[in-house]
């Protein structure tokens, strides 16, 4: 008996917009609904055929509360009829939707469902679903149990930012000379038009809710005059520390998605796939470190898949601090000229929930633009955890 299979047959994503910048305007739920709609409109796909909507978002409080996929649903194009869930796997939610789609079209009880996330950084700050409960006094997400086991930790991505700097002996002068590489990439993809097939047009929208009449179309975070002069001048997050906010990804608002089918779902649709999804899989790793988890989740997947890191075209590693990516070259051995070509989340930003599929969007038009094959997108967690997916460019 054959595997069944899963294929990407659209993605899309916003262009990204800083905090207060210009998607500022957008409530998520109907920013979500622009991809939502984009990806009906790329696939063909009838509207009342999409079985599922899987949306990632991390802060699901305030405007991305009460089931944030669903509302989306209901802002959108598609019928009531379609559901809609919401997945929390922190920064790797929209990628773990994608996994959850995929494994739903495998085997075989739905034959089309929409992955994605959204994240507005600029209307629901990062850190608000902590924050607001413990102004109320509600508590913290700190268990006593919790407790027990990591006694005196306090978990913090900064923190494992910078541990993984000090252990794989990156410097500081790497550190931003690797941002200053991810905004000459991304200024060079911006300028060649690379982004252009992916990226959905959004109508700006005013402070009072007016329509502007412009659309938005470039990623807001590009620094197009970005020089190392300037990045090696931004202050330290931590005293005695390697890391800027320079040297980390951006704050970002955005919304992004594809659509997956099974050979059921081709064949209704009658359109050729953009890729297949060849591997995918999660994995826990120490939650103190937290960042490092991609690292040993990408030497289990290629071993699972039967891969070498030679074998893959092009990689997608988030750059949420860059020690991360820094440290997952060395790990794997893996060419840097292959690695997030278009530039990463430190030029492009990091819309939290919505980065998954942003990444994997972006990765299938590269290998696309590029003739290439096979890609391979990773990204750390919030708990120390890592999503990997594989794809073949059809």
């Amino acid at each position: 008996m054959t595997m069944a299979e899963a294929y990407i047959v659209a993605a899309a994503r916003t262009a990204g917009g800083r905090r207060g910048g210009k998607l500022a305007g957008w409530h998520p739920a109907d920013l979500a609904a622009q991809v939502i709609g984009a990806l009906v409109a790329r696939s063909g796909i009838d509207p009342a055929a999409v079985e599922d909507v899987i949306l990632g978002c991390v802060s699901q409080v305030g405007e991305q509360a009460t089931n944030v996929a669903r509302n989306a649903v209901l802002a959108s194009r598609l019928p009531e009829s379609v559901p809609g869930t919401s997945v929390d796997r922190q920064c790797g939610s929209s990628q773990q939707a994608l996994h959850f789609a995929a494994q739903a079209v495998m085997s075989g009880s739905m034959d089309a469902v929409i992955a994605g996330g959204v994240e507005s950084m600029t209307r629901v700050p990062m850190f608000t679903p902590n924050a607001l409960p413990a102004k109320a006094g509600l508590g913290t997400y700190m268990s006593p149990a919790m407790k027990q086991r990591y006694p005196g930790v306090e978990f913090s991505q900064f923190t494992g930012a910078e541990m993984i700097a000090k252990n794989y002996g990156i410097e500081k002068d790497q550190l931003d000379r690797y941002a200053l590489e991810s905004h000459r990439r991304a200024i060079a993809a911006s300028r060649e038009g690379a982004f252009n097939n992916e990226i959905v047009p959004i109508e700006i929208l005013l402070a009072d809710g007016a329509r502007s009449g412009e659309s938005h179309t470039v990623d807001e975070g590009i620094r197009f005059d970005a020089t190392l002069e300037g990045i090696a001048g931004v202050k330290l997050i931590a005293e005695g520390g390697r890391c800027t906010a320079a040297t980390a990804s951006q704050i970002c608002d955005g919304a992004s998605g594809v659509l997956v089918v099974n050979e059921r779902g081709l064949k209704a649709l009658g359109v050729k796939p953009l890729a297949r999804i060849h591997h995918m899989s999660v994995m826990g790793h120490d939650p103190v470190i937290m960042l490092e988890a991609p690292l040993p989740a990408t030497q289990r997947a290629l071993k699972k898949a039967g891969m070498r890191i030679q074998d893959i075209d092009l990689y997608e590693v988030n750059e949420a601090f860059a020690p991360v990516p820094i440290a997952w070259l060395q790990a794997l051995d893996a060419d840097p000229a292959r690695l997030n070509v278009n530039g990463g989340a430190i030029a492009l930003g990091h819309p939290l929930g919505a980065s998954g599929t942003k990444l994997m969007t972006t990765l299938i038009h590269a290998l696309g633009r590029r003739g290439k094959r096979y890609g391979l997108q990773t990204m750390c967690e919030g708990g120390g955890m890592a999503n990997v997916t594989i794809v073949e460019r059809l």
